[in-house]
């Protein structure tokens, strides 16, 4: 059983090779321990530092590609390197590298697929901005309730995937990729655990992907709202085309009430027939978008178990 941590690192000579030295390297359960480290075209030591602390693998995206494009490259490194896991952890060192012990343990007993710490539970997140808390707790209740799943943490970048997970999910984002792996692994059935994990925020560090919080919710309601509409389309149209097309049927029997009642008078009820058409008219097409919607997430599926069947041939051990 072969474990690949994985650290991406953007300008991070003054810690990675603190939080590699702490990757443990004999763990229950596992083979062998491989560190990985993505540089994403860091502008000073990283690259050089990270191989001189240890890393067996270090790669570069040559510049500066961001997290999500970092992601994609990482799984498809620790697939070609042999992985059976692939922990992916910060490489400034927030988290401490021993959970990493405890966050593997579901993979192994197979009752997960998918394991992602978890920063709002009893062992809350120290020192987190006000505002990153509220969103991110704000973001993971939204799309629970939308994907019927209590997900606890929605953007936390330390987690522990399976070999097949890497396999079958659809890395897409460029921006970020925290929020569609969720969402793209509950519409593919994996089963994600999250554990309560102990991270302690650096005081006056300014992050990697977040330069605007405007920018980071624009970005992430964008991202989110795609991979929602790819993954539940029935639901993503076809509730608010039900909601507007009952409205419609409500608006029609308003208007037919006081129509009959006033001895057929239509004018002074116009705006009930008028609201209550456009209603209807835009549930309609809302509905149609839902049937080709699905269509195509039904196309897609075939491609994407095609795409399985060529990574696992290309990635095989």
């Amino acid at each position: 059983m072969r474990l690949i941590v994985n650290l991406p690192a953007y300008n991070e000579e003054e810690k990675i090779a603190s939080t590699i030295k702490r990757v443990p390297r004999i763990i229950d359960g596992i083979d062998e321990v491989f560190v990985q480290v993505i540089d994403d075209g860091s502008k000073d030591r990283t690259f050089q530092i990270a191989k001189e602390a240890g890393a067996d693998f270090v790669y570069t995206n040559g510049v500066n590609r961001g997290i999500g494009k970092t992601f994609r490259h990482a799984a498809f490194r620790a697939l070609e390197n042999g992985a059976d896991i692939m922990a992916n952890i910060d490489a400034d060192g927030q988290f401490d590298p021993e959970d990493i012990k405890k966050l593997i343990q579901p993979i192994l007993k197979n009752e997960a697929d998918m394991v992602s710490a978890d920063r709002f539970d009893h062992l809350k997140a120290k020192n987190i901005p006000f505002v990153k808390d509220v969103l991110n707790r704000f973001a993971a209740k939204i799309i629970g309730s939308f994907m019927n799943v209590n997900i606890k943490d929605l953007t936390c970048g330390f987690r522990v995937y399976s070999r097949e997970t890497l396999l079958k999910l659809n890395l897409p984002g460029d921006f970020t990729y925290t929020q569609e792996t969720i969402i793209d692994a509950l519409g593919k059935d994996l089963k994600i655990v999250w554990m309560p994990v102990e991270v302690t925020y650096f005081e006056g560090r300014k992050s990697r992907v977040v330069k605007s919080i405007m920018n980071y919710v624009g970005n992430s309601g964008r991202i989110i709202l795609k991979a929602v509409r790819d993954v539940r389309p029935m639901k993503f149209f076809g509730v608010p085309a039900t909601i507007l097309v009952l409205l419609a049927f409500l608006g029609f029997i308003i208007f037919f009430i006081n129509y009959f009642v006033s001895g057929f008078k239509v004018t002074p009820y116009l705006n009930y027939l008028l609201t209550s058409s456009v209603a209807f008219i835009i549930g309609i097409q809302l509905l149609i978008f839902a049937f080709i919607a699905d269509m195509i997430k039904s196309n897609r599926k075939l491609t994407e178990d095609l795409m399985y069947q060529m990574k696992k041939e290309k990635y095989k051990k």
